[in-house]
Formats: structure tokens, sequence, C-alpha cells
């Protein structure tokens, strides 16, 4: 949760009012924000010192005593990050503004070229936009900057998604098109911010500075994001001169004084979506300081090459400043707060959290979104922010129309137990991702690729593209990451969880939802043996432990006669047959040393099959590096409720 550091005096000018600390507290607490601490300075140093420390006179008389407010904020709340974005939004929700200003984009006459060849090696997309008539003061550039580390940490992930540049558009050549790509680090020599002694480095020769200088710590780790390749990404004005290195630093060229008055802001990003997001928060928030108040000056963005999929035709003219609207159902914003609310109050309270302007035909509420509130996805948000406009201490406490009672679901209910029995035998559970590839959970098992699985339409790599259909690649992967391990004993795992298979008859909500979760247990034993006595062990177990015996022909073949004495529910049966070497997991085991469990019960009415075992195949175990011979297990568990 990101926290905003800001000076009372400043907060409560911006406010239009003299807020005490518990009236400021109770306002934040009322908008959904939390005022975290009230501190100074000076406190703030006293609270660094060791314990018994005295601290130094001369530097305590050099930090301020005025008091700062630390108020804590939604993760999603970029526009809360400044002390403008913030002073706007309490003004509209207190009453003291009737609406949001709307910030309006204007034509301009600058250009930015990107030269996509080399820039989509790296860093594919840059936004830019233009303040005019800037006047700043010493709190207001200070904020400016703030604003700008806030969104690095946030929302840009440390400038691996975005990084901002901004520049002061009177010192640079502008009279041609700016340009963006990517270059060989010898080919970049410029002025960095951080020397404004004149000293000129060698792109990659300032990162080797930056990744060694303690006094350049803090960049430090933004060196890593780009070090490795063998271009670096360079905004270059017209004649050619560096005003950036991103997502690193800017030149000291182009830096912002206190007298600077027009404004360049580019980003440049792997992300379009959140670069837009960015841009369009900066922006909104210090066009309020331009000689045309909440004016912005556009830029036009040319891809020179094979443009970006998601840019057609290789143009674009930022920032974007869109707006869009949202649909919700009164009746249902209604109840999900639990307050009598109208048609007519809901478009009111909009007005109060920045979603005006809005409109009400019958029961559907129809909301704006600004372009700073792009945490508005659902009409879910429309609801809670409505609630936060409402007033949750307005909302009446009632006692609930319908009493239930709520316990734990059966399935939980008996993975719990299983896991506590299970690990008790030796095992060792683990917990394995959700989401795995193509390769791994078909063809490195020696399986068909089917069409069972679920698969994502956009991947974040090739290790996520399809929702696992088996628990067994997930504790292969776990024994190869494990191999330097010593397997003199054997190495025990187990996972209890779901996978996800494709499912067209299953119905929710009059919507045909098209998979459906199973859950399963599965375990691997891995040794200087197979194994196999072992994971059929845990098998046999299993089925005890589910109060499920074995069929008299299973008994038979047993050395003892424990079988005939287990407990279990009448009808319910199971049995362990050779496996034939058919069904998706057929190629999985070693020919001869793979088994099925069969399992029979009133409900049924017949045998079907509920997992298998056996000795992984030894093309299996070369897929996922696993040098023991390695013997696996999977079963399904809701059958056996």
């Amino acid at each position: 949760m990101p926290t905003l550091s800001v000076k009372r005096s400043l907060l409560n000018a911006a406010l239009g009012r003299n807020y005490n600390d518990e009236e400021f507290d109770e306002l934040c607490f009322e908008y959904g924000v939390e005022l975290d601490d009230v501190t100074s300075e000076r406190e703030e140093y006293e609270k660094s010192l060791p314990p018994g420390a005295v601290a130094d006179p001369a530097e305590l008389s050099a930090r301020s005593a005025e008091v700062v407010y630390k108020i804590d904020l939604p993760a999603n709340r970029y526009d809360l990050l400044c002390i403008e974005g913030l002073s706007r939004a309490l003004r509209i929700f207190s009453g003291d503004d009737a609406e949001a200003p709307v910030v309006r984009r204007v034509p301009g006459p600058h250009s930015m070229v990107v030269d996509c060849a080399s820039a989509s090696t790296i860093r594919p997309y840059v936004v830019c936009g233009i303040l005019r008539g800037v006047s700043f003061t010493p709190e207001m550039y200070d904020s400016f900057i703030d604003l700008q580390d806030q969104l690095h940490r946030n929302l840009c992930r440390n400038r691996t998604l975005v990084a901002i540049g901004t520049h002061d558009l009177g010192s640079v050549d502008s009279s041609g098109p700016f340009r963006f790509g990517a270059e060989d680090p010898g080919a970049v020599n410029f002025v960095p911010l951080t020397h404004p002694d004149g000293t000129s480095f060698r792109s990659d020769r300032l990162l080797e500075h930056y990744a060694t200088d303690p006094s350049c710590k803090h960049l430090k780790p933004y060196v890593p994001i780009i070090v490795d390749f063998p271009l670096y990404p360079v905004v270059r004005d017209c004649a050619g001169n560096v005003l950036s290195l991103p997502p690193i630093i800017n030149g000291h060229r182009s830096r912002i004084t206190l007298d600077t008055t027009d404004v360049f802001i580019e980003c440049t990003a792997t992300d379009l979506t959140k670069a837009n997001v960015v841009l369009d928060t900066v922006v909104c928030m210090f066009s309020q300081y331009c000689k045309d108040p909440f004016v912005v000056e556009a830029v036009e963005i040319r891809y020179d090459g094979a443009p970006p999929y998601d840019v057609p035709g290789g143009t674009a003219t930022t920032p974007l400043l869109s707006t869009r609207t949202v649909q919700a159902s009164v009746a249902t914003i209604a109840s999900t707060i639990g307050a009598p609310i109208s048609p007519a109050d809901a478009v009111r309270l909009c007005r109060k959290v920045q979603l005006s302007p809005a409109t009400a035909d019958g029961d559907v509420l129809t909301c704006t979104v600004g372009p700073v509130r792009s945490d508005v996805l659902h009409p879910i948000d429309v609801a809670e922010d409505i609630g936060i406009a409402y007033g949750f201490n307005n909302i009446v406490r009632k006692v609930p129309a319908t009493s239930t009672v709520g316990g734990e679901q059966g399935i939980n209910a008996l993975g719990d137990l299983l896991r506590e029995e299970i690990s008790r035998a030796g095992y060792t559970e683990v917990l394995t991702h959700g989401l795995t590839s193509l390769a791994d959970n078909y063809t490195s098992l020696r399986r068909p690729v089917g069409t069972d699985a679920v698969h994502l339409s956009n991947p974040a790599n090739v290790e996520y593209e399809v929702v696992r259909t088996t628990l067994l690649p997930g504790l292969m992967k776990t024994l190869q990451h494990n191999r330097s391990a010593s397997f003199a004993g054997g190495m025990k795992l187990f996972e209890i969880s779901d996978v996800v298979v494709s499912d067209n008859t299953h119905v929710c909500t009059e919507t045909i939802v098209g998979a459906k979760n199973i859950r399963r247990i599965c375990a691997v034993y891995a040794g200087l043996t197979s194994g196999f006595e072992i994971l059929h062990g845990l098998v046999d177990r299993i089925m005890t432990l589910c109060e499920v015996g074995p069929e008299p022909e299973y008994v038979a073949t047993s050395r003892d006669d424990e079988g005939k004495f287990r407990v279990a529910r009448e009808g319910w049966a199971y049995t362990v047959e050779e496996h034939a070497g058919d069904g998706e997991e057929g190629g999985t085991y070693f020919p001869g040393r793979g088994a099925v469990v069969l399992l029979s019960n009133p409900a049924l009415g017949k045998r079907v099959r509920v997992g298998h075992f056996g000795v992984l195949h030894p093309e299996v175990l070369t897929n996922f590096d696993v040098a023991y011979p390695t013997s696996a297990m999977e079963l399904d568990l809701e059958v056996l409720m």
C-alpha cells in the first residue's frame, strides 16, 4: 500500500480549510484512505536514532518541526499519489468543488518517431505530452518529482513496465521530431542528470558507474533492467542530443528547474496500456498549473517500420485522455451496499467520487469514468465508490433476513485429514502453480496433446499456457529443482489440489462455464529404487482412510489378512489392475509397471477408473531432468466422498 507524505499546512491550503488532526483523520476514514501517522522531519530523525543515542543538535535544528501527514492510499488509486490529486478528490467528496475538472487535449506541432526495428527488442512503446506555461514553485516541483517516484514504485513496477522522463522543452532542439530507438551502448555519450559538473559518460560505462558507486545506490536497482541487452534505449531531440537513457536516467541538458515553463513528458514502456495510464495521470494532475489550466498539448507518435500489433496504422496521438462509461444496476448497488439508494441518489453520489456525469434510466445507472480512474473496471467498483460516497457510517445495521450456519466443505475437510495422515507417512507436501505449459502438461509426460485443457488467450510466457489437467508436472519440476538434494533415502512428495478440465455440460447462472475443477491427490517417490510398492501402499492407505474396502479378489492377492478386517462403507469397494497402456496416461508409465485403481459403489453401479500409479517411463524422467527412478500416483478425491 503506497504512502503519501504531505505537510499539513500545504494540504490545508489545497483543501481550502483548516482541518485539525482529528477532523482530517475522520475525513480520510470516510473517503476510504487512512491517516497512518502525524509526524515531522525532526520527529522522524529522533525515531531513527538507536536506543539510548543522543540527537546531534545541529542535525536536529536542520530538520523542520512542521507537521507532516503520512496517508496510506489504495494501491490502485494512482490519482491520489500526489497532493494535487488527493486534495482535488477530497474537495469534490466534501462538496467544496462541484465535480472533477475536464482536462482537454489540443493539437501541437511536435512528434516522436520510434525506430521499431531496434526499440522492439527492449522497449517498444513510447507516449508523450506537453504542459505549457507551467509556473513551478519549490513545493510544486517537489510534488512533481514525488509523483513520478510513486508511479515508478507502483504502477511502473520499479520502471520495468514504464519509465517516466520529464524535460525542459525550452532547453532542447524541438524544431523537428524527437526520436526514440535502441542504439549500441558505445555510441551513446551524454552528461547524466546525476553529474551537474558536466562529466560525460558512455552509456555502458555509466551503468557500470551506477552499479558500483555508493553515491548512486538509488539508481543501482534499475541497472539490471537493460544492462545485458546488446542495444540500449535512447530518446534524442531532432539535433541528436540525448534526453534520456530509459529506464535509468535523464540527461542533464534537459533537466527540469524552477525556471522551466514548458514541460515535455515521455514515457517509454513495455506495456502500452500502463504507459497511457501513467501519462494521463501525470498530465491530469499538473495541468492545473498551466497557463491555460487543464489544457495539454498533444504529441504525435509515429512508428517507423513494423509497428506493434496494438498500434494500428503505426501512428497515435497522446496523451489519450480517454473517457468511458460503465453501467450498473441501481438495485444491485443498493443490495450490495445494504442501503436504500434510488436512481437519483446514485447519480448524485457518483458526482462525489468523480464518476460524473452520470445518468439513470430506470434501474440502469450509466456513469462516466475519466482518464485518471483506471481502477474502475467493473460495476462492483462503481458500487464500492457509491458506498463510500453514501458513507459507511450511514448504513443502518440490520439483522440478516436469513440465518445460515457456515461450515467447511466436505472435500476440503477430507483433504485436510489426508494431508495429516500422508505427512505422517513421511511425505512432504508441496504447492505448485495451477498454470503450466502445453509441453509439461502433455508432451513431457508422453501424453497426446488433448482438447481437455483450458487455454489462456494471452499467456504471460510459455510457462503459463494452460490450466493444468494433472498435478504430476508440478511434482516432477519440484524434483527437478531439488536434484542437488540427497536421494539416498528416497524423496517423497505429495500435493492435494485442483485440476481444471473442459466441460460443456455444467451450467452456472444460466451460462455454460465450459470448465470444471476436480480435486485430486498426486504423490511421487524418487530414490535408488523405483518405489512402486511404496506408492501402492499409499493408495491402499488412502482407500482405508476413506473407508473403502478392497474387493475379495484383490484381498486374495495379499500376503496377509489385514484387508479382510478393514472398516468400509457398505457397497464401497476398490481393486487394482494392471494398466493396459490405454488412456491418456498410458505412455507415462513404464510398460508392465503401471496400474489403475477401480472403484465401485451404490451410486456408480459399476466399476469406474478413479486413479492410476506406476513407475514413470525413462523418457519422462529425461524430459524433467530427474536422474533417479521415480514412481507416481494420482487419484480423484471427489468420487471418494
